[in-house]
């Protein structure tokens, strides 16, 4: 019960920060023109994705309750959403260059992004795993050794995969691909012996998986990918209307009953996501 107050005076005391100050920046376009530019990923399933033609995932969720604090931030109600479908490539170029005000993905913060564009509080904590064939005989990082490991050009993923190759000094090649479907499909006829990517992604790849029993991830955690919503670079008042939205999700317990809804089967979140989810809740 208390805890239910606090949020409720923390969420009054962050909202009633961003109505005191006047409109300016992406917030003032969005409020004259009653609609909010949302980038979104096709392929990052259970975070992002497209099914029957619509938009839905985790982070979509969790981005429709922002919009949702946003309106009532800036009294607008009734905000209009544009979804901007991106890649993996043109994500943080989408938003710089104005043509989404936010992209709700499976995108990790990292220094060189925040050159680009700037991140919302933390949303996730994921970590960089390898899909594999059951039948590869291959039960760690240790094994990739001569092997060919499929990523995604570009992101972190790949970064992680060089890393602990060169920590180490383990001798394997690394294929860059443009799309997940590529990198999947690599593994899946051969091309590849492994597939780096976040591990619930990798899961989410199960699905389209011919046979999903012949998958398997390693157990390996080759680095920490924490999540975040990505804005555009220097809008201050933009940041903080969807940090307000983001706290007031947090604090108030919805976060559960989205991490119920997209990964209730996975069971108990780990500990590093029950304490970002406790740190979601900025004090005012």
């Amino acid at each position: 019960m208390l805890r239910t107050v606090f949020a409720a005076l923390t969420a009054l005391m962050l909202a009633s920060a961003v109505q005191a100050q006047p409109l300016e920046g992406r917030l003032k376009r969005i409020a004259e023109t009653k609609t909010i530019a949302i980038a979104h990923r096709t392929d990052a399933m259970p975070f992002s994705f497209t099914e029957n033609g619509q938009v839905t995932g985790f982070t979509v969720d969790l981005c429709k309750r922002v919009v949702t604090s946003i309106e009532r931030q800036i009294n607008v109600p009734g905000l209009q959403i544009k979804w901007v479908p991106v890649t993996s490539q043109n994500r943080f170029d989408v938003v710089a260059s104005g043509q989404a005000d936010l992209e709700c993905g499976a995108s990790t913060v990292t220094l060189s992004r925040l050159r680009q564009v700037d991140f919302s509080s933390f949303i996730f904590i994921e970590t960089t795993s390898l899909l594999v064939k059951s039948a590869s005989g291959l039960q760690s990082f240790a094994d990739v050794a001569g092997k060919k490991i499929a990523v995604v050009a570009g992101t972190t993923n790949e970064r992680a995969v060089q890393a602990q190759l060169k920590r180490r000094q383990i001798n394997a090649t690394v294929l860059p691909m443009k799309t997940r479907e590529q990198a999947f499909d690599a593994l899946e006829s051969g091309a590849a012996d492994a597939f780096a990517s976040d591990r619930l992604l990798l899961l989410g790849s199960f699905v389209k998986a011919k046979d999903p029993k012949a998958m398997a991830i390693l157990g390996d955690e080759l680095s920490m990918e924490p999540y975040g919503i990505a804005l555009p670079r220097g809008d201050a008042a933009l940041r903080l209307a969807v940090n307000t939205g983001l706290s007031q999700v947090f604090g108030s317990g919805e976060i559960g009953d989205l991490f119920k809804t997209w990964f209730g089967q996975l069971g108990r979140p780990s500990v590093v996501l029950e304490v970002n989810s406790l740190l979601g809740t900025i004090p005012d």
